[in-house]
């Protein structure tokens, strides 16, 4: 049997692919084509005490949850993290990323870098971690201030939080730049396949390893 076929019957186990941008940078854009291109890749919705949005939709976007549901889940233990960012809770449900896991499905985190850091100390086989740094400050302000969801002095928070996110690039597994998207996806979508292929992700191998090993050809 091929590599191939063996790696059918026993699927990969799944890994928690963590981007993490500022706001602004276009991170919502290449995680949505990337997730559309892999059907083995699915969001983890977050839980949130915030409003949706204009287009939002719950259990689409989000799980719009009130802060007293929200703070019954964090007595459950139901959270791998949560966080609270600019006034509203923002949690990463546990139980059905540790399931998709087993089920050899990925998961995609739309995280901030604190959130994402947590994930991975708790889970530091399963996790990549992927920085996206955006082209500059002031194409990051233009595009917050085009986008007209925040005030001015959200903006001016958002910018103050990317500085601060930005000096710690170096504790990341990967740092792209999305200057150019096209560009930015395809550098996204060889890190999933890459990190697809480890070793410690296919399980397979060393039965199927042992099974060439063991084989006895004439000739």
């Amino acid at each position: 049997m091929s590599s191939d076929g063996q790696a059918s019957q026993s699927p990969r186990r799944g890994l928690l692919l963590m981007v993490v941008a500022p706001s602004g940078v276009g991170k919502t854009s290449l995680t949505r084509r990337l997730i559309a291109d892999h059907p083995d890749l699915h969001l983890s919705l977050s839980y949130t005490t915030r409003e949706p949005r204009p287009g939002e939709h719950d259990a689409r976007d989000y799980h719009f949850v009130d802060r007293s549901t929200f703070d019954q889940m964090v007595e459950e233990d139901a959270f791998l993290e949560w966080a609270e960012v600019y006034g509203n809770r923002y949690g990463s449900p546990k139980a059905p990323i540790m399931a998709a896991l087993e089920r050899g499905q990925s998961a995609l985190f739309d995280i901030d870098d604190h959130g994402a850091k947590t994930i991975a100390a708790q889970l530091p086989e399963d996790s990549v971690l992927v920085y996206l740094l955006p082209p500059s400050l002031a194409e990051m302000r233009r595009r917050l201030t085009a986008r007209s969801q925040d005030s001015e002095d959200v903006i001016r928070k958002r910018i103050s939080r990317a500085k601060e996110e930005v000096s710690g690039w170096n504790t990341f597994d990967y740092v792209l730049l999305n200057d150019d998207f096209d560009r930015a996806y395809a550098d996204l979508a060889h890190i999933f396949h890459a990190e697809r292929l480890k070793r410690t992700r296919n399980p397979w191998v060393g039965d199927f390893v042992g099974g060439l090993l063991a084989e006895e050809v004439e000739g």
